[in-house]
């Protein structure tokens, strides 16, 4: 199948200058990375929690319907297989799929590995995947321990690969090399683009490539009114599906953090052209979205054509959930590109936004489009954020920033933030499956949940009134919730 790329993927700091904190104005954010675009990758000197960049390449590896994961790694590394194991079962389900567990499993290097070297073991472990599983493709995923060794995970694939007759792809995904956790997705699709996709045999015209999680297919019915078919990667793909996806004719993501790696590679290495335009949340960048993937498969007036039609279906709904949610305020907490299309919905809702907090910044994108940058187009789009930040997922920074801007209601995207807010009695909205508030029916969709959530304050100031933080009087009275950033970090 080929080896088109270097042996890894270069990590965000260096390749995208990323950020991990941040505070000041959507345009203070917007200016620094027109004018600093290397950014500056120090982290705050005190961390409540952090995250590991091999569970990101971990997660959608583990959910290809006919490969296999083998984790190199001690057993610990593991610890995410049960909802990795979840997750699939549910993709499947919600594709009419028979549920059923990954495949997956541990090396499990030991400490005498440590110290003789794990080759050994790995190849012990790819040859108890293939026989277990008999997959059409055997993942290798590295870790902090194999790469501390040293171990030559290069030549252990090779080698294995020869003997079992099915590709074996090395995915250098070490947590220690990259301080920003969404590298693992970039060193996932880097392995997928390296050693499996093909050349384009024919060029599928009307077919695009949408790069998301495990979720429902909620695009399908609104292109199906312009003869368009979407490809969902790479949850619940096949090891063929993944081959072919040279052939769509273009790409597109749920959120830039997700899928502007892979999307550029198909780009420069395939011609398959990355859509210039935000993702489809809200009204305004659903339209632009259709518009250009009208462009790009020659169905222009199609597109004008379902979105008048979608527009004027979704109309008397829309227009009465902007009169229940008007001059509410919002706070948006998520990875930073789908923070963005979370406050896109908030804005063609009416609602009021009063700031929002991604979990790292990436300065630039690996496709020189300025269409897809998401922090200018949420910037353009709200006229402007007040109170925009960037937090390595840390509590103690959520809370302080919720007490202080006291929003009428959250918006977030992972299911553990929400928590934080409830229990200062803050109405709050879980997005979950990310697709389900994509396009016109996930914008009323959005705004049927955020009214609800609103009608349950009480709920939320009754646990609030039981609740307690383990934060001191002190850390209280500190002014701002960067009181423990490094000299010399980010701000506007």
């Amino acid at each position: 199948m080929g080896d088109i790329l270097g042996q890894e993927a270069v990590i965000r700091e260096r390749r995208l200058g990323s950020l991990l904190t941040f505070a000041g104005t959507s345009d203070d954010l917007v200016g620094l990375s027109e004018r600093n675009p290397e950014g500056c990758c120090r982290d705050n000197s005190f961390n409540q929690c952090g995250d590991c960049s091999a569970q990101r390449a971990m997660l959608p590896l583990s959910q290809i319907r006919d490969a296999a994961l083998v984790n190199h790694a001690p057993l610990g590394c593991c610890a995410d297989f049960p909802l990795f194991n979840a997750g699939n079962r549910r993709g499947l389900k919600l594709r009419g799929m028979e549920p059923e567990g990954i495949r997956a499993v541990s090396s499990n290097i030991t400490e005498r590995d440590i110290v003789m070297g794990g080759a050994a073991r790995l190849a012990a472990a790819v040859g108890e995947a293939f026989r277990r599983f008999r997959p059409r493709a055997i993942f290798v995923s590295t870790s902090c321990a194999s790469g501390i060794i040293g171990d030559d995970v290069e030549e252990a694939c090779g080698d294995c690969e020869r003997r079992l007759g099915v590709p074996v792809v090395p995915v250098y995904c070490e947590g220690f090399k990259s301080m920003i956790w969404t590298s693992g997705f970039d060193a996932a699709y880097h392995g997928i683009v390296r050693k499996l996709v093909r050349p384009p045999a024919r060029r599928r015209g009307n077919e695009i490539n949408i790069f998301n999680f495990s979720n429902y297919q909620a695009f399908t019915p609104l292109l199906a009114g312009m003869g368009v078919v979407p490809r969902y990667y790479v949850h619940q793909s096949s090891v063929e599906e993944l081959a072919t996806m040279s052939e769509s004719a273009a790409s597109t993501h749920i959120c830039e953090t997700l899928g502007t790696y892979v999307a550029a590679a198909l780009e420069r290495h395939f011609g398959v052209p990355e859509l210039r335009s935000p993702p489809p949340f809200g009204l305004l960048w659903t339209d632009q979205w259709l518009r250009e993937i009208g462009r790009v498969t020659g169905r222009e007036e199609e597109a004008e054509r379902t979105i008048g039609a979608e527009r004027a279906r979704i109309a008397p709904e829309l227009d009465r959930l902007r009169g229940e949610l008007a001059g509410k305020t919002v706070y948006a907490f998520g990875g930073a590109a789908f923070c963005h299309n979370m406050l896109a919905i908030s804005a063609d809702l009416g609602l009021r936004i009063v700031g929002m907090m991604g979990f790292h910044h990436d300065m630039t994108f690996d496709n020189p489009h300025e269409e897809i940058v998401s922090i200018r187009n949420i910037h353009q789009r709200t006229g402007g954020i007040a109170n925009v930040a960037v937090c390595n997922k840390q509590p103690y920074q959520m809370v302080k920033i919720l007490e202080e801007l006291r929003p009428d209601m959250v918006m977030s995207r992972h299911g553990s933030l929400p928590v934080q807010a409830v229990k200062l009695g803050i109405p709050t909205f879980f997005a979950g499956d990310a697709n389900l508030i994509g396009g016109y029916d996930g914008l009323l969709n959005a705004g049927r949940r955020l009214v609800r959530a609103l009608r349950q304050r009480n709920f939320t100031r009754n646990i609030a009134a039981h609740a307690r933080f383990p934060y001191t009087d002190w850390w209280r009275g500190q002014e701002g919730a960067f009181h423990f950033r490094r000299p010399g970090q980010a701000a506007g």
